[in-house]
């Protein structure tokens, strides 16, 4: 019996080892030594013989090695291509948590850099809707407001498009000068059917048309449009028709032309962003943002160290004339500037202007940031320039762009006289302004 299944371990040792072994193979050999085994002694070859019964289980773990899944072999190929795989899916990992950190490292940053800066950003104020618009903003909203202003009163936005949409101001002019030709010679013969019948030809498409707001504005009047056929054309052509109008409606008429006649643009305008702050020995110190400027940051930067470099070659040769002049060519460069006022007890009030705003501006706005605004005050600039509300000079004129800070001085005779009659004021900032008062980083 042992004899027996060790032939059926070398049976199931040569199946393992390939398809090339054959399990004739086994019985062939098995054969072989049996005969070898005869002529020595057949009875105990007869004792040694396996049993039915063992020949079944034989067969049977046979069976069960044959249906056993044999483990997949893998070639050079397969290990190359999984170890690259592992290794690219390791690098997009990383990749991934690379930018991560850099997005959250750079949205750190930013919000470092706004807090740093001395106001957030110049902001406009919609005249229509009173809404808070960043410079980007400022066209799309006001377009917006005056579309819907049509549900309200069609002739007013219809004014307001034509003095808006339309940059050159010359094709406005010229078309607001027909269409009053129009209104003028219906008004003067309104039974005239002529003067009431407006044909879309090549002058009215290049000087009335192309201007947004005009057919608007006709429509607005009473005109309506209708197909008509044209003397020695096949098609019809689109005319501009208004009814017969009455006296009044006539008079009307006229006043809606005087209302198109004085049209203006409608722009967004410039928020001073007023903000109170306590007295602090960084008063003198500003951080702009981009949208100060008139040139990209890159460009200020570089021109910055350009204009550094010449200064310390040219220091010497440069004439007060030469100084004046590029003075005046660095003034250009901003669009707007931050005024800081340090007022008598020692608070600062900020605004923000344009850069060619004129003196009484920025007097005005200080008036209205106080409690006591009537009280006559001067304005002290860097170098100790005194401004006075009489001046009309744009800002960039006194050199205070793209930032100063100024000294806000009472007129002494006024203060002594308040003063004699025990009517100080406690504060100065109006209480609004208090309210929000902050302390400069």
């Amino acid at each position: 019996m042992k004899k027996f299944f060790d032939d059926i371990k070398k049976d199931i040792k040569f199946k393992s080892a390939g398809p090339g072994k054959k399990l004739t193979e086994d019985t062939s050999e098995s054969s072989a030594k049996a005969d070898k085994a005869q002529g020595g002694c057949a009875t105990r070859s007869l004792r040694h013989a396996p049993s039915e019964g063992a020949q079944r289980a034989g067969a049977a773990a046979l069976a069960r090695v044959e249906q056993r899944p044999r483990p997949k072999v893998h070639t050079s190929q397969d290990a190359i291509r999984s170890q690259v795989k592992r290794e690219l899916e390791a690098e997009a990992a990383a990749l991934g948590d690379k930018e991560k950190a850099a997005s959250a490292e750079e949205g750190e940053l930013l919000a470092k850099e706004v807090a740093c800066l001395s106001v957030s950003g110049v902001y406009f104020t919609c005249p229509l809707t009173g809404a808070t618009l960043t410079k980007s903003e400022r066209e799309a909203h006001i377009k917006e407001a005056i579309f819907m202003r049509f549900e309200e009163d069609a002739v007013e936005a219809s004014v307001m498009m034509v003095h808006t949409f339309n940059k050159d101001r010359e094709k406005v002019k010229a078309a607001v000068d027909i269409i009053s030709k129009y209104v003028d010679n219906i008004c003067k013969s309104p039974t005239e059917e002529k003067y009431r019948k407006i044909q879309s030809n090549k002058v009215f498409q290049e000087k009335v048309r192309c201007v947004e707001g005009s057919r608007e504005f006709l429509l607005s009047l009473g005109f309506t449009s209708v197909m008509l056929p044209v003397e020695g054309q096949d098609e019809e052509e689109e005319f501009l028709v208004l009814p017969e109008q009455s006296p009044d409606d006539l008079e009307l008429m006229k006043e809606r032309r005087d209302r198109l006649q004085r049209g203006e643009p409608v722009r967004a305008q410039l928020d001073r962003q007023p903000q109170a702050y306590r007295p602090s020995p960084n008063a003198q110190h500003f951080e702009l943002p981009p949208e100060f400027y008139n040139l990209t940051a890159e460009e200020l930067k570089k021109e910055q160290q350009q204009k550094t470099e010449l200064v310390e070659r040219n220091a010497m040769l440069r004439t007060k004339a030469m100084r004046e002049k590029e003075e005046q060519r660095e003034r250009r460069k901003y669009n707007y500037t931050l005024l800081r006022i340090r007022l008598p007890d020692g608070n600062l009030l900020q605004g923000t202007f344009y850069a060619w705003d004129r003196l009484p501006v920025l007097f005005q706005f200080v008036r209205e940031s106080l409690v006591d605004g009537w009280q006559p005050f001067e304005l002290i600039a860097p170098g100790s320039q005194k401004l006075r509300d009489s001046e009309d000079v744009a800002l960039a004129e006194c050199n205070l762009v793209p930032a100063a800070l100024l000294t806000l001085v009472w007129d002494a005779a006024v203060q002594a006289d308040i003063a004699a009659a025990g009517g100080k004021s406690q504060s100065l900032l109006k209480p609004e302004l208090l309210e929000s008062l902050q302390t400069l980083s």
